[in-house]
Formats: structure tokens, sequence, C-alpha cells
């Protein structure tokens, strides 16, 4: 909307913004794929994942509420968030009940192996709703850049309505034609990236995959140059594979 619209009450568009991020690496065994599951419980434990959504809630503006998180056994961790768009007052004890149910940041995190595989995954799972002004989109790239992003799936969803004074209905307060319009170029360049946009329905779906394959990055307690040529091939056909399924969303017979 190019104009201000003067709204009658609070604006209750519930503005969702919901991905899954993957981190895909290449564990030759049970104990680096041991290894590397208790190097991503550290590296991503509670308390870090709750720096994370901290910032997010910074980047939108929204205050914070309560915080809530949990490391758990053997593996993972959760975070949850509760903001709201502006201070609560006292007397407000109703309206913040109502930001509690619209409005929070929740973060989960998937360390993922399995003995017959060489792959190994970590997926993030992050929610960011918001109703009021507060944009989750704000936050975009500072979540892409927060973690080992190979895999990126986002859905963008704006539900509900709000009324002007002369009480029409407003089903969008923004302009969006997809997600991509949201990160930086920076970012987009070093991804293949694939939309599905139902912009009558406020419903933006976007795919991205590590377009830029460097060996290394993907190796654990491995050197790239300790490797022949064999092994460094093999080994980028297996990463390329769960990258392309992952992506994709479907298993693909290996070639034999």
């Amino acid at each position: 909307m190019k104009n201000k619209i003067k709204l009658y009450g609070f604006n209750n568009l519930t503005k969702t913004l919901s991905f899954n991020i993957y981190d895909i690496c290449y564990t030759r065994d049970d104990s680096e794929r041991l290894a590397y599951v208790e190097y991503i419980d550290q590296e991503y434990n509670s308390e870090r994942l709750t720096k994370i959504l901290e910032e997010v809630a910074k980047i939108i503006n929204a205050k914070i509420l309560n915080v809530a998180s949990q490391d758990y056994e053997p593996q993972g961790a959760s975070v949850t968030i509760m903001i709201a768009e502006e201070e609560i007052r006292k007397g407000e004890k109703c309206d913040l009940v109502t930001h509690l149910n619209k409005s929070h940041l929740t973060v989960h995190t998937y360390p993922e192996t399995h003995p017959d595989n060489n792959v190994s995954t970590f997926r993030v799972d992050i929610d960011v709703s918001t109703c009021g002004e507060i944009s989750p989109l704000k936050a975009l790239n500072t979540l892409i850049e927060s973690f080992d992003s190979d895999i990126i799936i986002m859905d963008y969803r704006i539900r509900g309505f709000t009324r002007d004074l002369g009480g029409m209905k407003h089903y969008l307060d923004h302009n969006i034609n997809s997600i991509q319009d949201f990160i930086n170029k920076e970012i987009l360049d070093n991804y293949t990236t694939y939309d599905v946009n139902l912009a009558h329905t406020n419903i933006f779906h976007t795919k991205m995959m590590l377009n830029k394959f460097i060996l290394d990055n993907y190796l654990f307690k491995i050197d790239a140059e300790t490797l022949s040529e064999n092994e460094k091939e093999f080994i980028k056909q297996e990463i390329n594979q769960e990258m392309v399924e992952i992506y994709y969303g479907m298993n693909i017979p290996k070639m034999k």
C-alpha cells in the first residue's frame, strides 16, 4: 500500500515467516558422526540460539516479554521468545495475552545421522510470527547468515485482515512479490533459487540451494588435500545427492 492508511483499532494482520535451514557434512564412520553431532550441539546450544533470536527481536523492533530455552538429550535444542510490538503498560494484561498468542520467535535444532549413510545433516526450524506493523522479513538476512546455510526452505504467510476508519478490510499492509525481494543480492548470488508464490492468497514460498561448492566446507576432521581424486569425486557426488534430494523434497536413486 503506497499511502499510509488510518486503521480502526489495532493492526491484527498476522505475518509468519517459517523456514528450515540445512547444513550438510560428510562423516565417514560412527566416530565422525558422533563427533559431528557433539560439535553441532556445542556450536548451536540454547544459549547461542537465544542470542540469535534476541538479535532478531532487535532488528524487527519487537519487545521481548519472555524467553524459554532447553537443551535436549541426546542432542538438539530449542528456544521460544514471546514478543510484543510495544512496551506493555500497567493495566494491559488482556492485551499482553493477545500478544503472547500472536507474536513469538521459535527455533528448534535437529542434528541427524544414519549408520548406513556417510552424509550427516543439521536442520534448524525457525518461526517468526508477528502481528501489528512488525515485519519478520526484516530479519531474513541475519537469520540466513547466522547458520551454515546449504539449503534454505522458506514460507511466508499473511493471515487475517485489518480495517480502515471506513470499515473496509485490508488483507495486506506491505508490498511483496517474493521472499527473495527481502534478501540481499550478495546472499542470493550464492544460491540457486526456486519460488512458488500464491499472491492472491498471501502465501509465498522460496527454496535456496548453495551453488558454490567448496569441498573442505563439507568435510569433518578431513583435509581435502589428503584425499585421492576418486575419493573427492565420490564425496562430491554424495553431498550433491543429499542437497538435491532435500531441495526437491524427494529421494533419488543413486547411480551405479
